[in-house]
């Protein structure tokens, strides 16, 4: 038997296709996709921390001993997967921010990028990865959120087919751009539409990795993972847990929850 991924010391067992009840509910989760520590709130950009934006004239922390810096400190978090560590360092986090904004990008934080969303923090990408690859290497994966295109860049550096949907169609368009700007390994198919519905003509996929956070994870996601697949995701409503599930069988998925965090909400439907 393999050796579970680091659980929390909170419920695990094996979910049929008939549902199961979700992890809390309430408002909206703060706009911040975050890792929690401990049990106070999470810390984002505020009065006491404020993102002060750099003239276009100035040096933004984008060099590579910058991503260095920020997977050292990975590795310090517990991220061990070096494919994963690999990737971070190849991905210039900076390009997919805002110019003012891109002095933080190598900080352990979330950013803006426009139409309430955000760029999620370098842990929360490295951590949700990881545990999709752990102990394996699927050939086809699905990214629900594509947002600016960040999470799919450091994906294509370690698997071969990445397929990501995106509601808002501004990020589609946004994604679509700042992934054309890269020569990335692996081949990158970005979609305009509802990622809650998936992807069911390019299904079944052997990863699913959700950037939002519903109070349950759809089921047709859940029925376009091929048997033997991970979906990593964000679950939740005012409290958050990081989830994995694997498909066990044509109609039966173990479930082990993770991390506490804090994601944007997942919404139906697209976004003009």
């Amino acid at each position: 038997m393999r050796k579970p991924l680091n659980p929390s010391p909170f419920a695990s067992g094996t979910l049929n296709r008939f549902g199961r009840s979700s992890l809390g509910s309430g408002p909206s989760p703060a706009n911040s996709n975050t890792r929690i520590l401990g049990t106070g709130p999470v810390a984002r950009p505020g009065p006491s921390s404020p993102l002060r934006p750099v003239s276009p004239g100035s040096s933004p922390l984008n060099s590579d001993r910058a991503r260095e810096r920020m997977v050292s400190r990975l590795r310090e978090q517990g991220i061990e997967d070096e494919r994963v560590l690999a990737a971070m360092r190849e991905v210039p986090r900076h390009l997919f921010v805002d110019e003012g904004l891109a002095s933080h990008a190598y900080e352990d934080r979330a950013l803006p990028i426009g139409h309430e969303q955000t760029i999620s923090q370098p842990w929360v990408v490295a951590r949700m990865i990881s545990v999709l690859i752990e102990g394996r290497e699927p050939a086809k994966v699905l990214e629900v959120g594509a947002g600016c295109g960040y999470q799919a860049a450091v994906l294509a550096h370690v698997l071969r087919e990445v397929h990501t949907i995106e509601r808002v169609h501004g990020l589609y368009e946004m994604a679509r751009a700042n992934l054309q700007k890269l020569r990335l390994p692996g081949r990158v198919r970005v979609v305009f539409g509802d990622g809650m519905a998936g992807l069911p003509g390019s299904a079944p996929f052997d990863g699913i990795v959700v950037a939002a956070a519903g109070l349950k994870i759809p089921q047709a996601l859940l029925d376009q993972l091929a048997i033997g697949g991970r979906l990593v995701a964000p679950e939740g409503g005012s409290t958050q847990r990081l989830v994995l599930i694997e498909r066990t069988g044509n109609s039966t998925w173990n479930r082990q929850e993770l991390d506490a965090v804090r994601f944007v909400p997942l919404r139906p439907g697209t976004q003009y």
